[in-house]
């Protein structure tokens, strides 16, 4: 029997540790291929919205990863999430939005969800997909977003500790009236590992989107 093979599709080089991180201690077997552009997210930040330029650029790299005969393809990084509809059609292999399940599990989770996002793009992009799913199941919801833009550019400058910390601040006052948070990007990621505790959960997406593609290609 041949080896799994999964692509991950990057926008910025945050995302790939947590991820790559995340196979090995839940899908060690699993052969993971990394494909990463990191002006897709550098130019997103500074035009402010998703242009068919970066929906192009961003389906190249996506052919990239199907050309490398994976089984299956993981886009890690949540400001595309809502294109992936759209580009699943142009692809053979399944192609999943690394944070979808990671949404669905939050709406099952409360009522109250809170969003904490480091780009600016993910927290509306989050809201959107939340609502969605909300709608599809029923379910009233309401969704607290809180975006740090400074926590990513400490993460650019390596300052790691003060990218976790903003983080931490965040979910303490969300916590307070929230049900369930989550955090919005992969990159985010880290910052659950060194968090004195929560109140209620704090979601992150690399290990629930692992489990997902997977028996998604079985």
């Amino acid at each position: 029997m041949s080896q799994t093979r999964i692509g991950l599709v990057h926008a910025t080089l945050n995302s790939v540790q947590p991820i790559n991180e995340a196979f090995r201690e839940v899908a060690p077997d699993v052969k993971v291929l990394n494909f990463l552009d990191e002006s897709l997210i550098e130019d997103l930040n500074q035009q402010g919205i998703v242009t068919t330029d970066l929906i192009n650029r961003l389906a190249d790299l996506i052919g990239k990863a199907e050309k490398s005969k994976v089984d299956g393809i993981l886009l890690t990084c949540s400001s595309f999430s809502a294109n992936v509809p759209e580009l699943k059609s142009l692809f053979r292999v399944p192609l999943l939005s690394a944070d979808y399940a990671m949404l669905e599990q939050a709406i099952e989770e409360g009522s109250r969800i809170g969003v904490i996002a480091t780009v600016p793009a993910a927290g509306p992009v989050t809201e959107k997909q939340l609502l969605e799913i909300a709608e599809k199941r029923d379910k009233q919801v309401t969704i607290l977003t809180e975006i740090i833009p400074e926590a990513f550019q400490a993460l650019q400058e390596g300052k790691a500790e003060l990218h976790d910390a903003f983080i931490h601040a965040r979910i303490t006052q969300l916590s307070k009236s929230c049900d369930v948070i989550l955090l919005a990007q992969f990159s985010m990621a880290r910052a659950v590992k060194s968090l004195p505790g929560s109140r209620v959960p704090v979601l992150t997406s690399p290990e629930i989107s692992i489990k997902k593609i997977l028996s998604v290609i079985s």
